[in-house]
């Protein structure tokens, strides 16, 4: 497929771009950054600004047919890039008709009533924004989503194994995490799914088929 990676400069981004194109896609690198260029025929990086309008943004969409959005401010800007920036690729989308949208989210953004857990804390902030984009994807949209919540990254290698609709939130290494996102994209049964995860004892394609 053609895909556009939003934040591909990104931790998770970055290793976005990689494993898909090792699975055979095609990648627009979505950036804010200019004059970015890649060794491989198989990734082209497209200036994508998430304080631009919708209509801006979806000029550099190009024939993409599937959208991943895994950009953040690194809370520095949580309502214009996190919640908003998210809201106005999702619009940009439709206004593309691109169907498949899969969305990198936080551990139960959907669930305050679980945001007191001490592992939680100090993301309240991040998880409103993500709340507020989580449920604009969910209840706004007429995407084919899949939004993907895992607890807290750490660069460590990853297992291939996971769990998943977990009831305490807990660490994810980045590689499970790029992993699980590149098989949403591949498994139909993600589609319309909110998905939390952590590094766990199932290999993902079963962890996901199963859901």
């Amino acid at each position: 497929m053609k895909v556009l990676v939003v934040g591909a400069n990104g931790r998770v981004g970055s290793h976005l771009v990689d494993k898909l194109v090792e699975n055979g896609h095609f990648v627009y690198a979505g950036t804010r950054r200019d004059n970015l260029t890649s060794s491989s025929n198989n990734v082209r990086y497209v200036h994508i600004d998430l304080l631009a309008s919708p209509e801006a943004i979806a000029e550099n969409m190009y024939d993409a047919e599937a959208i991943f959005f895994v950009a953040g401010s690194k809370g520095k800007d949580l309502l214009k890039i996190d919640l908003n920036g998210a809201v106005k690729v999702m619009r940009a989308a439709e206004h593309k008709k691109i169907k498949r949208f899969i969305m990198l989210s936080s551990v139960f953004a959907l669930n305050q009533d679980k945001w007191n857990q001490s592992f939680l804390k100090d993301l309240t902030n991040y998880n409103i924004a993500k709340h507020f984009a989580d449920h604009w994807l969910i209840n706004n949209t007429k995407l084919d989503y899949t939004i993907l919540q895992p607890g807290v990254l750490k660069e460590e290698p990853g297992s291939g194994k996971i769990d998943v609709n977990i009831d305490y939130p807990s660490e994810n290494s980045i590689e499970n995490v790029v992993d699980t996102l590149v098989q949403s994209l591949q498994d139909p049964n993600t589609i319309e799914k909110v998905i939390t995860m952590s590094d766990g004892k199932t290999p993902i394609s079963d962890a996901l088929r199963n859901l």
